[in-house]
C-alpha cells in the first residue's frame, strides 16, 4: 500500500539538525516529521510494547537521536551503527542527548559559546535544549542506547530489535561502504539485515530516489513519497529464505 506524506502542524524547529542535535560536514540531517512518522508506522505494524529501535546506516545519528526525542515513551532501546569510525563518534555525542545530563551539558556549552563568541542565537539554541530536556522527562527519561562501528552487509547480531529505520546513502553527500555486493545495495541490505533478526521486525528504508526496490517476491508493507525521499516498510520474515 502506498501513502503520500501528511505534514503535521507541530513546530520540530529544536530537533534540527545543527540546532541542539550536533551536525558536521558531509553528515546530512533528516527530516524530523518524516522520522516521527515512519517510526510510528513501523511501530503499528511490529505490534504492542516498548520499540527497540536499530539504524544500521546511522551517520551523525540525526534521525534515531530525534525519533528518541519525539517518542521516548514508545522505546525500550536504540542501536545505531556504521562502518565510519567519524560518523560513529558523532553518533554517539548526539545519542547523548537522550539522557539527562547530555541534555544539561549540552546546554552549559551552548551558553558558554554565546558568551565567548558573542553570539545571542546560542542563547535560543540552549533554550531548546532545555526544551527537550523537560520533554525527555515527561516522556520517561533517559533512554537505553548503544552506538558502535559495524557493516550493515554483514551485520553482528543486535540483539532484540524490533523496529530497523535507516536512509540510505545517496548523491555526494554520503557514500555506501563496507562489504558493498553485486547489484542492487538497497534489496542486498535489507536481506542481509533479515538475516539477523527475528520474523516479526520491521525493516523501514528510506532513499532519495521515486521508489525504493525491494528483492523479487517480496511484499512491501507500505510504501511512502515525501518531496524527492521515497520510503518503504517490509517485515523480515518476508525476506528470509
Amino acid at each position: 500500500m502506498a501513502y503520500r506524506y501528511a505534514t503535521e502542524r507541530a513546530d520540530h524547529s529544536d530537533l534540527a539538525s545543527g540546532c541542539v542535535l550536533r551536525s558536521a560536514p558531509g553528515r546530512p540531517g533528516f527530516p524530523v516529521r518524516l522520522a516521527g512518522e515512519l517510526f510510528q508506522r513501523a511501530a503499528a505494524h511490529a505490534g504492542q510494547g516498548p520499540i527497540a529501535l536499530w539504524d544500521p546506516c546511522c551517520g551523525s545519528g540525526h534521525l534515531v537521536t530525534a525519533v528518541g526525542l519525539l517518542h521516548r515513551d514508545r522505546l525500550s532501546r536504540i542501536l545505531a551503527t556504521d562502518t565510519d569510525d567519524a560518523a560513529v563518534g558523532l553518533a554517539a555525542r548526539n545519542l547523548d542527548l537522550l539522557t539527562s545530563e547530555g541534555l544539561a551539558a549540552r546546554e552549559r556549552e551552548l551558553r558558554a559559546d554565546a558568551e565567548r563568541f558573542g553570539r545571542p542565537s546560542f542563547l535560543d539554541r540552549a533554550a531548546a535544549a532545555r526544551r527537550l530536556s523537560g520533554r525527555l522527562a515527561a516522556m520517561g527519561g533517559d533512554l537505553p542506547c548503544a552506538v558502535r562501528t559495524g557493516d550493515a552487509f554483514a551485520p553482528e547480531p543486535p540483539g532484540r530489535v524490533d523496529v530497523v529505520l535507516t536512509d540510505v546513502p545517496y548523491g555526494d553527500l554520503s557514500h555506501w561502504s563496507g562489504r558493498l555486493p553485486e547489484g542492487d545495495p538497497v534489496s542486498a541490505l535489507l536481506r542481509s539485515l533479515a538475516a539477523v533478526l527475528p520474523g516479526g521486525a520491521v525493516i523501514a528504508v528510506t532513499a532519495r530516489t521515486r521508489k525504493v526496490p525491494v528483492p523479487a517476491g517480496v511484499a512491501a508493507l507500505e510504501r511512502m513519497r515525501a518531496g524527492n525521499r521515497a520510503a518503504v516498510l517490509v517485515r523480515a520474515g518476508d525476506l528470509h529464505g
